[in-house]
């Protein structure tokens, strides 16, 4: 019976589906995470009619015909990239970044990475680094006895240093855009890589055009909203058990089939 397959295949795909849930659940309190979603696809179709066949001598169409579906895949799992909430810190080196575009990340194999998550943090050297002591891109470096540090909107940084009237500028913060953010590759840790399907960066100045803004002292939260993920959850829970009780009614239909005489 068909019927079997068929509801194993969305068993499958409902048990999918709970994972990425679950996933956005764990990360409600993740630095900037963004959640995913589970796309299905339908599978191919038996054709016992094909429509548009003719059905007699004088040329008469056949209008539907008869198709069985024979089941449901996963296509893909779609990140959302949509802003999360800022909230305040007051940490000197957390950036949140309000609109498009990454953050820059130099990882220890020399590859860039890109994060949205800026709870940024200075090293021995007073390199601007992540939690992980992978380095920020451009470079930032605090000097030793700096009194405060201040990062404007446009992402120049600037230090206050003893004895000296006017601050130090430092350098200034770069962001980078993707034609496609979906496409990027999620390495843990809060990072992504650039791939094929994200397209090449470009990287310019914050605030310029195309590029969202700094704030220092605030964190970008999850975008990740808990009511609308219980009830996504309920939701594949009820069709998890609904693909389940076609298999039993199957089961049950070869039964009575088998007992037969």
């Amino acid at each position: 019976m068909r019927s079997l397959s068929t509801g194993a295949t969305g068993m499958m795909a409902q048990q999918l589906n709970v994972e990425v849930i679950s996933n956005n659940i764990a990360n409600m309190s993740t630095t900037a995470f963004k959640r995913q979603r589970a796309e299905f696809q339908d599978l191919l179709y038996q054709n016992l009619r094909r429509p548009g066949a003719t059905s007699s001598d004088a040329n008469t169409i056949v209008p539907s015909g008869i198709q069985i579906g024979v089941g449901v895949r996963a296509a893909g799992v779609y990140r959302i990239h949509e802003q999360g909430n800022l909230t305040t810190t007051g940490n000197t080196y957390d950036l949140a970044i309000n609109g498009k575009g990454f953050f820059q990340i130099t990882l220890p194999s020399g590859e860039t990475a890109y994060t949205r998550a800026g709870s940024f943090q200075v090293d021995g050297q007073g390199q601007l680094v992540t939690v992980d002591g992978y380095l920020l891109q451009p470079g930032i470096q605090v000097p030793q006895g700096a009194l405060s540090v201040s990062i404007d909107a446009t992402g120049i940084v600037e230090a206050r240093l003893a004895g000296q009237a006017q601050p130090q500028q430092l350098g200034q913060i770069q962001l980078a855009t993707f034609i496609n953010e979906a496409g990027l590759e999620a390495t843990g840790d809060n990072l992504f890589l650039e791939t094929p399907a994200s397209g090449q960066p470009t990287v310019g100045n914050p605030n310029a055009a195309g590029f969202g803004t700094l704030r220092q002292g605030y964190l970008e939260t999850s975008n990740v909203n808990p009511v609308q993920e219980i009830t996504n959850l309920i939701t594949a829970q009820r069709a998890y058990e609904m693909n389940s009780k076609v298999i039993t009614a199957s089961d049950e239909m070869l039964q009575a089939a088998g007992r037969l005489r």
